[in-house]
């Protein structure tokens, strides 16, 4: 057990104090005492003063008028790789330069614990962040509703040009069920959770080769999916950016938005559906040619044969490309997914919501009653299905105006995938399953926060990707991984210190090329 003794120098007067340590001696068999001069007493003012042999952690320690706080900097040091790396701090700060600082916390907040924001509050106490105090839930409140417009629109302008050039763009849509009653977004629509409540619909761009979401953009919650590339390409010209290369779904399909993005002079690369018109007519023409050598591919081991055509678009035939592919080990998959498709059209007309570019799968699919008494009933056409069955399962036909090679546009349209994990990170990692805020202004900066937040998982999980260490740890693991790195602060002279880094926290921090700063 250890004692301090004061000893006086007669000769000097200087009081020196030393560490008394008691052991057991084992040779002797009896109790023993070692002593260590740890420092001296200032004669003026009484204070401890510590040797200099000791190390800053060791004279901090000794020291009794030394205070110590302590702080998990692990996930913050990996973030703040991230982030610097991205130039995503600067960016921020050319546009919120007095609030850049509170919107990492809380994006920083998301990505670690991915909890309600009204737990930020706990969080930064107990965390490094680049807030570094303690960020208030009635802060938090006042800082979503203060995040204006012009200075979002700002952000996307400058953002978008480090991502959108030289990449292929996932667009697509979700529905966020809404708690919101004072929300003038939040509207019935279709809900792709299935759950009946009020939404918002949020449409957002992701780049397929960075992996970084680009762009955001809310709208209401009854606007279908077709409707929503209107709105994006009209908000999106305002930002004067580099042409796009957008990869679509078939629900985006209609003849205005293939129109307009011929107009806009963007490329495109979009899934077609079957039952159109002009789709079938070029099935019916190559459906017993298809399976020849010449057309025979083989697409990371999976077995296709291919047909690709010219394809001059509407009355100025601007030039575009129609890719046919047939698979007959995937004929009853396709005929899943026709299924669904299926069950949602007939949602779509079950609820009068119909969609522009679905009138043909309406009229050949589907019967419609009226009745005084029941209303509207939606009835399969089940012969037409069972013929469109036969002659059009194993089909996928992609209309694209940039792509001329077949294999190179059907690797493209399936990387659109990227998008998927996107949304999946919003609802499931990031806490917007449901919206919990009442008012549109608050919601755009709560969406706002979010999309920070995405961009900094997305980007680390890119880098897990590139350095193996994703076979090891999803984002959310590696980031728990790091919260028993701590940093130790004294007050004083004295500084800081790390806690032991652990061997897998080693590992991660080499994988990333991260020094920690000791």
């Amino acid at each position: 057990m250890a004692h301090r003794i004061h000893i006086r120098n007669k000769d000097t007067g200087v009081t020196y104090v030393y560490e008394g340590i008691s052991y057991w001696d084992k040779e002797k068999k009896q109790p023993r005492n070692k002593r260590v001069c740890i420092g001296k007493i200032d004669p003026e003012t009484g204070e401890f003063i510590p040797s200099k042999r000791l190390n800053p952690e060791q004279a901090a320690v000794r020291d009794p008028a030394v205070t110590a706080t302590a702080k998990i900097v692990g996930p913050a040091m990996v973030l703040d790789a991230v982030s610097k790396e991205l130039g995503l701090e600067k960016v921020l700060k050319g546009c919120f330069s007095k609030l850049y600082r509170q919107v990492l916390c809380m994006a920083y907040y998301l990505a670690v614990r991915g909890g309600p924001l009204s737990h930020c509050e706990a969080w930064s106490k107990s965390h490094s962040n680049p807030y570094d105090a303690i960020l208030t839930s009635q802060r938090i409140s006042e800082i979503l509703r203060s995040l204006g417009d012009d200075e979002r629109e700002t952000f996307f302008a400058r953002w978008t040009k480090k991502v959108v050039e030289n990449d292929y763009l996932c667009y697509d849509i979700t529905s966020v069920s809404s708690y919101g009653e004072l929300n003038e977004y939040v509207k019935y629509g279709y809900n792709r959770d299935r759950e009946k409540l009020k939404q918002i619909n949020l449409a957002l761009l992701v780049g397929q080769q960075s992996q970084l979401p680009a762009y955001y953009h809310r709208l209401p919650g009854n606007i279908n999916d077709v409707s929503t590339l209107h709105h994006f390409l009209k908000t999106f010209s305002y930002l004067e950016l580099p042409k796009l290369h957008l990869v679509l779904d078939k629900g985006f399909y209609s003849q205005q938005n293939i129109d307009e993005l011929l107009a806009a002079r963007d490329k495109f690369t979009l899934a077609v559906s079957n039952s159109l018109k002009w789709v079938k007519g070029i099935i019916h023409e190559t459906r017993d040619s298809i399976q020849t050598p010449e057309n025979y591919r083989k697409v990371d081991g999976e077995i296709l044969y291919v047909h690709s055509r010219l394809f001059p678009w509407g009355k100025d035939r601007r030039r575009c490309y129609v890719h046919l592919y047939y698979n007959a080990h995937a004929a009853a998959t396709a005929m899943d997914t026709f299924t669904e498709e299926l069950l949602s059209y007939k949602e779509e007309l079950a609820s009068g919501q119909t969609v522009s570019g679905h009138e043909e799968a309406y009229d050949a699919f589907f019967t419609i009653k009226e009745t005084p008494v029941r209303g509207r009933k939606v009835l399969f056409n089940n012969e037409a299905i069972m013929k469109y069955r036969d002659r059009y399962a194993g089909f996928l036909a992609i209309l694209t105006n940039g792509i001329k090679d077949p294999v190179e546009a059907l690797r493209v349209y399936r990387n659109k995938d990227t998008i998927e994990k996107s949304f999946d990170d919003l609802k499931n990692q990031l806490d917007m399953k449901r919206l919990r805020i009442h008012s549109a202004a608050s919601m755009d900066g709560r969406l706002f926060v979010q999309f920070i937040a995405l961009i900094l998982m997305s980007a680390l999980r890119k880098k897990m990707r590139d350095t193996k260490l994703i076979e090891k740890y999803t984002v959310r693991e590696l980031l728990l991984e790091m919260e028993t790195l701590t940093q130790v602060r004294y007050s004083g002279k004295y500084g800081h210190i790390l806690t032991e880094i652990t061997k897998p926290q080693r590992e991660i921090l080499q994988s990333l090329k991260i020094q920690p700063k000791t």
